[in-house]
């Protein structure tokens, strides 16, 4: 009989039942400290007595209006995103994928506006992860998740990262923006370099291209900064955001320039849902944590501590880990040994890591992860490491 659920996903037999923190709880009552967070969506932890409180308040009084009307949440919220960011306007959505529709439809919808409806073609690069809807997907280029979906759509032209030299040979009088995750993750927690995105904004201005930052996993405090691009001194014309914005409740936003949204007047996009006051409640919740004096200083400082730690790890075990990667809280372990394996020796442990490509073990630990957790963490890391090793010699 085929399953009630559709099988799309190659799940793990533990179902989580309850969390607290920075630890889930299963069914069968085994606590697990978590360093996956949910793929870095519950970035203030589970069950954060403030998310809970704005979204229980919001609950009683209403859900759901359609965006027809006036929504006070977004325009409370969109303020507060425009006066922290380079953005002058904001469109919110459901998921991290909506953002990446919206942000190709705007670069677009952007050069029409200017008279170039010829330029529609978005520059993009190997290994990225944009999301999982049709444009999302060739976007990403990844064979795996295209094949069986009919022909490439055209308009996307994927070249390797951190070769600019390819990226010039494919910008032509069809091009309409490059796309690009400042740190890559699903692919294996790899950065764009900031040498190579300052380049791809000089090819961006010097082209009439627009530049999009797909945000949504770096962005709202993971790096360390409020969002990654901070670093480089430069900006986008577009960003996506999502994941931590909610923290664990599902919305999602683009942020433009008003050069770059100039084009998408009314009718020219919409959403049922998006941006709706229970998200809208969250959201701002959220995002008055993270601009909180001190909420960056500590995800620093734990970041900080991890990077030292792992360092440590790495040279203590060889013959598992090659090296640690990654920026603040978003951390890449390329193994020696094989990745899954360690995850799920990681889990029987009682410790949530994620998979990557490239043969990395991921590690997105909740913003609010003490000292102590990320000590208790290290320690699983350690002795995960061991079991293997141990392991390893038995069967030699």
């Amino acid at each position: 009989m085929f399953p009630a659920l559709l099988p799309t996903y190659n799940r793990t037999d533990v179902a989580f039942v309850r969390g607290e923190g920075s630890y889930l709880f299963a069914e069968d009552g085994k606590r697990y400290l978590d360093f996956g967070a949910g793929i870095a969506v519950n970035a203030f932890g589970h069950a954060n007595a403030r998310l809970v409180g704005a979204l229980t308040k919001q609950a009683q009084t209403l859900w759901h209006t359609s965006n027809l009307y006036r929504v006070p949440g977004q325009e409370s919220l969109s303020r507060k995103l425009v006066d922290n960011t380079f953005a002058d306007t904001v469109f919110f959505t459901n998921s991290g994928t909506e953002a990446i529709e919206l942000a190709i439809k705007m670069a677009r919808r952007h050069h029409f506006a200017n008279g170039n409806p010829e330029r529609f073609h978005i520059v993009s690069f190997e290994g990225a992860f944009h999301g999982r809807t049709y444009a999302a997907i060739n976007a990403g280029g990844n064979e795996k998740y295209l094949e069986g979906f009919g022909p490439r759509m055209p308009g996307f032209d994927q070249v390797a990262l951190g070769d600019l030299e390819a990226v010039k040979k494919v910008i032509g009088p069809q091009t309409a923006a490059i796309i690009i995750e400042p740190l890559q993750g699903e692919s294996g927690v790899k950065p764009a370099g900031p040498d190579f995105l300052r380049n791809l904004r000089k090819l961006c201005d010097d082209n009439g291209l627009l530049l999009i930052f797909d945000e949504i996993q770096t962005g709202l405090g993971r790096t360390g900064k409020f969002f990654a691009y901070e670093d480089l001194r430069i900006a986008p014309d577009i960003m996506t955001v999502a994941k931590a914005l909610g923290g664990g409740f599902p919305v999602g936003a683009v942020l433009a320039t008003a050069e770059a949204a100039k084009g998408m007047t009314v009718g020219t996009h919409g959403t049922t849902y998006g941006g709706n006051p229970l998200a809208m409640a969250v959201g701002n919740e959220a995002i008055d944590m993270i601009l909180e004096p001190g909420f960056l200083d500590h995800v620093n400082k734990i970041a900080n501590y991890l990077h030292q730690q792992l360092g440590a790890l790495t040279a203590a075990h060889p013959g598992v880990f090659e090296s640690v990667r990654g920026q603040g809280l978003m951390i890449g372990l390329k193994m020696k040994t094989d990745a899954p394996a360690f995850i799920a020796a990681a889990r029987a442990n009682g410790l949530v890591v994620l998979p990557a490509g490239d043969n990395v073990v991921r590690l997105l630990p909740p913003l609010t992860l003490s000292e102590a957790e990320a000590r208790e963490g290290l320690e699983l890391l350690n002795k995960t490491a061991s079991q293997v090793e141990a392991q390893k010699a038995a069967a030699q």
